[in-house]
């Protein structure tokens, strides 16, 4: 081709090696924790007695609850071991605070005949001292698989089966469900049995440990449950570990001048390259139909967010319309990141189509074809996952709910046969990639470059393969280590390599880097990406059935996560440079054409930083996970980080797909709305941060550390004092994101995808 500027030498070998190397490593940690939280995963007892031998209820009814649980989608309504949504509570805290609360006024009376508030100081401390000891004991019994209850838990077992009931199934309704939600009366016993068991896997220590399954979490004084010795230690472990990460890896860019996306000639050598007088093909005009369907599913998304952010305002009605009759607060949230995975994804997918050919070089027969067959089965994925969430939910299903309906388990919500059509997918997807790719492979000027195109695509499907490894009456321990395998490994590591190689090829197509930099730069990314990536997953295993290995482990390398988003700065700054970037030869501005999506480009740099980076690394260390979990600050991580990273990437390509689909008259008449969606999309998101989930993070945080971890999680305090106040004032920032953001990005990408005019009648 008339590309960039060739360097003269190959791009040593050592780079493929070592991030093979580090993958080795890093995959052989993570499955030996994975090996071990199945061996160490709370045990689930055959049955479960009171103090004189009576069966109160089973493991089968606890897997029974657990099925319930998963059914209505509970865990997009509040959360369980701090893991889920953050409208209702976190049901184990809100159990075992309930379960104090009991127990003490069981010991008073057994003790002094009278209420737990009628007792003298001394008599109250002598009562609390004993709760905390009977209540941090493991009296499970592995020969014959019984778990006895004292007369506390046992009461308050029998108190808190009314409670739940009146809960979800009582005449005034559950904040942000529908009344009478639950109205089965052996759901509600089995559902009150499961939350009993994953509150007794929160107190009882491990065997020979002096901490508990979930060590220690959550805190709850009342019954001594306080962060673990090893909580602290890892804490400052972890920072050696960044500090030592930060320091190597500033040293490694001071000595090798070379490094980024300039590399040794990036920046001098810039001559036009093949996109630039290329001619688009069949598939790569349909694929416009992919980014008309991002912004559909886009604009629902963000204005499903807008109806979570005012149920937390008024979680009893819409502006006095009662919502969650038909749109109830976990469907709502359901959908709202389902959907968020969904126009990621789908941008993405285009993406990779649309570059696919320009680097093979010509168009296989039969790629539109398959393009097209591809977009109408992820539309058969789309819609129906989400009717089934909504029949699921809504109990229309029956016994088809885990295969057609709501899985329950956070962001893997859609059921199990949609998952298996979403995989299938996926690999057809593979294979008109490789299809594409495949000319391009057998060597010449581009390297290595379409090879790994080609396996960071294979990496997608391939990392989804876990959210089939669990069912709904395994091991909740076990359900979220497969989860999160999805949710960091998936999303947060390949996807973000898969996007690494995306930008590579577009700036080596425009001719702005060169392929030996590009692909160097691929490599590179890699290793800082997979090296704390891989194993840093275990940071979300810190309070969730794992053990101290974990926790050592996790703490260690999700610190060193850290260090590959400081560097996104550099990237921040040669995106910039790359905006007024000239041809060797013509003299023009080769990314004149793309310049606003390199502008998204440097916003993710930002965001990555800003989101990935500190407000990631601020909720990373153990002893702030123990006590922030489940608060806002998990919220305004998940935003600054989800969309400002993964969301923005994706707008990122849909805009230089685009622009390179249409002609100038075109994009010049909607130039000016992707201009303000840009700003308004970046300034929504900021002031979402600014005014309600940093700050509103810090107040519930504070109150945790105050009052307990149940009561910042309780309605009483969601709905008063400044937490409250926040949460109207964003209003105004939600406000901008959807009408000055999202609206216009969805109208000026709807507008091009159906303008007549082509590229090549620019």
């Amino acid at each position: 081709m008339s590309g960039s500027h060739q360097d003269s030498t190959p791009l040593s070998p050592r780079w493929r090696q070592a991030v093979i190397l580090v993958m080795i490593f890093g995959f052989s940690l993570l499955i030996w924790v994975t090996a071990k939280t199945y061996a160490g995963a709370p045990p689930i007892p055959a049955r479960v007695v009171d103090g004189a031998g009576h069966v109160l209820f089973t493991g089968e009814d606890i897997k029974d609850g657990q099925e319930v649980f998963l059914k209505y989608g509970l865990m997009e309504h509040g959360t369980l071991w701090g893991h889920g949504a953050y409208l209702g509570p976190d049901y184990t805290a809100e159990y075992l605070h309930r379960q104090a609360e009991i127990g003490r006024d069981v010991l008073a009376q057994a003790r002094y005949g009278k209420a737990f508030r009628d007792l003298d100081p001394a008599q109250a401390l002598e009562v609390s001292g004993l709760l905390a000891s009977q209540t941090k004991q493991n009296r499970y019994d592995p020969g014959s698989d019984t778990l006895r209850f004292t007369e506390a838990e046992t009461t308050a077992y029998r108190t808190q089966t009314a409670e739940w009931k009146a809960y979800f199934s009582g005449d005034k309704p559950a904040v942000g469900l529908p009344a009478k939600f639950i109205q089965d009366e052996g759901e509600l016993r089995n559902l009150t049995a499961y939350f009993a068991w994953a509150t007794w896997a929160t107190v009882a220590p491990r065997p020979g440990k002096d901490y508990s399954y979930t060590n220690n979490w959550p805190y709850e004084p009342l019954v001594g449950n306080t962060p673990t010795a090893s909580t602290y230690l890892w804490s400052a472990m972890s920072l050696i570990a960044l500090l030592g990460g930060l320091g190597l890896i500033l040293f490694i860019f001071g000595k090798f001048d070379y490094l980024g996306w300039g590399g040794e000639a990036g920046w001098k050598h810039a001559k036009e390259g093949r996109l630039h007088a290329w001619t688009l093909t069949p598939s790569q005009k349909a694929v416009g139909l992919f980014f008309a369907v991002v912004a559909l599913l886009f604009l629902g998304q963000a204005a499903l967010g807008g109806v979570l952010a005012h149920y937390r305002v008024e979680p009893g009605g819409f502006y006095g319309f009662d919502l969650a009759r038909i749109l109830p607060y976990n469907l709502a949230r359901t959908w709202h990141l389902q959907l968020a995975i969904f126009w990621i994804a789908t941008a993405w997918v285009g993406g990779g189509l649309f570059l696919a050919p320009l680097v093979g070089g010509a168009e296989p027969k039969g790629q539109k074809a398959g393009a097209l067959l591809l977009l109408g089965a992820l539309a058969l994925v789309v819609f129906g996952s989400l009717f089934g969430e909504f029949a699921g939910i809504n109990g229309y299903l029956g016994g088809l709910w885990f295969w057609l309906g709501h899985q329950g388990s956070e962001y893997l919500d859609l059921g199990r046969f949609w998952q298996l059509l979403l995989a299938v997918g996926l690999i057809f997807w593979l294979f008109l990639m490789f299809r594409a790719l495949r000319p391009a492979m057998k060597g010449g000027e581009q390297g290595e470059l379409p090879t790994l195109f080609l396996y960071a695509a294979i990496a997608i499907p391939l990392f989804y393969v876990p959210a089939l490894f669990y069912g709904p009456r395994t091991n909740f321990a076990v359900i979220d280590n497969w989860r999160f395998w999805i949710i960091h490994l998936w999303v947060e590591g390949f996807f973000e390599l898969f996007a690494t190689v995306l930008v590579a090829v577009m700036f080596y197509q425009l001719g702005l880097v060169t392929a030996k930099s590009a692909t160097r730069l691929v490599y590179l990314d890699a290793i800082l990406y997979l090296a704390g990536g891989i194993m840093g997953i275990g940071h979300h295993w810190y309070f969730t059935g794992q053990g101290t290995l974990n926790m050592g482990l996790a703490a260690s390398f999700s610190a060193l996560e850290v260090v590959p988003l400081t560097l996104l700065t550099l990237d921040a700054w040669d995106f910039i440079r790359l905006q007024d970037k000239n041809c060797e030869d013509c003299g023009k501005p080769l990314a004149a054409r793309q310049r606003w999506a390199i502008k998204f480009l440097i916003a993710v740099g930002v965001w990555n930083f800003v989101g990935a980076g500190v407000f990631g690394f601020l909720i990373n260390l153990p002893i702030v996970s123990y006590f922030e979990i489940g608060t806002t600050l998990t919220a305004n991580h998940g935003h600054a980080a989800m969309f400002g990273v993964f969301g923005m990437l994706a707008l990122a390509v849909l805009v230089f797909c685009l622009r390179e689909l249409k002609g100038d008259r075109a994009w010049e008449r909607v130039e000016p709305a992707i201009r303000f969606g840009f700003w308004g999309l970046n300034v929504g998101l900021g002031l979402m941060l600014l005014l309600d989930l940093f700050p509103g993070g810090v107040i519930q945080l504070w109150d945790v550390l105050s009052h307990g971890y149940w009561h910042a999680r309780r309605l009483d305090y969601l709905m008063g004092g400044a937490f409250h106040t926040l949460e109207w004032i964003r209003i105004v920032a939600d406000t901008v994101f959807l009408l000055a953001g999202a609206l216009p990005i969805a109208y000026a990408t709807l507008r091009l995808v159906f303008s007549p005019e082509p590229k090549d009648a620019a």
